[in-house]
Parts: C-alpha cells; structure tokens; sequence
C-alpha cells in the first residue's frame, strides 16, 4: 500500500510540476508576443514594456503557486526533519518572491 501512495505522490508532483511548466512557458510566449505586436504595431514602447511584465508577472505567480503546491505534496509522504526545514525554506521564498512580485505588478497597473 505504502507503494501506491509513493507512486501517487511522484506522479502528482510530477504533473503539477508540469503544469507550473506550462503555464511559465505560455506567459513568457505571451509576453513576448504583446511585447512584439505593441512595439511593432506603433504602441508606445514604455507602454509595451508594461504591458509585458504585466503579462510576465501574472504567469510567475500563478507558476510559483503550482510548485508551492508541489513541494507541499512532495513532502507528505514520510518528511524527515531535513526535508521539513527544506520545504519551510521553500515555502517562504517563493512566497516572499510572490509578494514583491504582486507589488510590482499592482505599481504598474496604476500606471
């Protein structure tokens, strides 16, 4: 039994981890592409430059959320104090990476 959830567990990880994947790689696509159609398309380029980090940001957050999420999941199955602090170490950095990030991202909307 102790099998199957191990197993479970490394496959769930390994999809949100795909997914995190995913959804960083669609917003830097995306980011570009904004960045490319404002630029190229007579847009102000503060303006596309804006409106690419906004894009960019969105996506780093939502990414950080699914592997947040990841490493929780990684570490229900049989944690040892080591992996514990790690997963701590984790959790706060990305969240203190997300917070920065939102700030930014609610400074540039009220541009």
């Amino acid at each position: 039994m102790d099998g199957v959830i191990y197993n479970a567990v490394h496959y769930l990880t390994f999809a949100v981890n795909l997914i995190a994947i995913v959804v960083l790689v669609t917003g830097i696509v995306k980011a570009f592409w904004t960045f490319i159609k404002d630029a190229f398309m007579g847009e102000d380029a503060i303006k596309a430059i804006s409106e690419s980090r906004l894009e960019l940001g969105h996506s780093f957050s939502l990414g950080l959320g699914f592997l947040i999420g990841s490493s929780i999941i990684r570490t229900t199955i049989a944690p040892t104090w080591n992996d514990i602090g790690q997963l701590a170490a984790i959790i706060a950095l990305r969240t203190i990476m997300n917070f920065f990030l939102m700030k930014d991202i609610q400074n540039s909307k009220k541009l």
